[in-house]
């Protein structure tokens, strides 16, 4: 079990998603970027997007704490991230997010990944999180460099992604002893 709880970041608040958050979710969904990069992120419609945000909202196995990310001078949604394959017994977990098209280019990502990262080494008491992404999605290398995630290799046609292709993966990880 995960207690719920709010960070802050990067002039955002991140807390749980919440079914207020499901029209954006979709609206994201159907984003081209997130179509590309998150292939996995199979949000067709509004029902859809509510059941993501109440999945998303239930930490209570304690293998991942999904946070919405929501703007702090507008309100908006924008974008989510999560923690996710939690695995307590060897102190490590895996980091994924999706950030607004409208929001990019802020350091919204760096923030979230820096905020949930550091939360994660000291109130779950993490010892290495794992950020993977496409070689080609060079957004998300330099939030994994910023955000003080080490490349620690490449992963060779490792996954599906959305053009259908398999796609070489840079592996980043931190560690809990790791400037961030």
């Amino acid at each position: 079990m995960i207690a719920a709880v709010e960070l802050r970041a990067a002039g955002t608040r991140l807390r749980p998603p919440e079914v207020a958050d499901a029209p954006a979710v979709l609206l994201l969904a159907q984003d081209p970027d997130v179509r590309m990069w998150n292939p996995r992120c199979s949000i067709p419609d509004l029902p859809a997007a509510v059941a993501d945000c109440v999945t998303g909202a239930d930490w209570s196995d304690g293998a991942q704490a999904t946070f919405s990310i929501i703007d702090d001078a507008t309100a908006a949604y924008a974008g989510t991230i999560a923690l996710h394959h939690i695995d307590h017994d060897n102190a490590q977990a895996r980091i994924g997010y999706r950030i607004a098209p409208w929001t990019r280019g802020r350091g919204v990502a760096t923030g979230s990944v820096r905020a949930v990262s550091q939360w994660a080494f000291t109130t779950l008491r993490l010892h290495r999180i794992v950020l993977t992404h496409a070689v080609g999605n060079t957004a998300s290398c330099h939030v994994a460099h910023k955000a003080g995630f080490a490349l620690e290799g490449v992963m060779r046609a490792s996954k599906r992604f959305g053009d259908g292709l398999l796609h070489d993966e840079h592996l980043h990880a931190r560690l809990a002893a790791d400037p961030g």
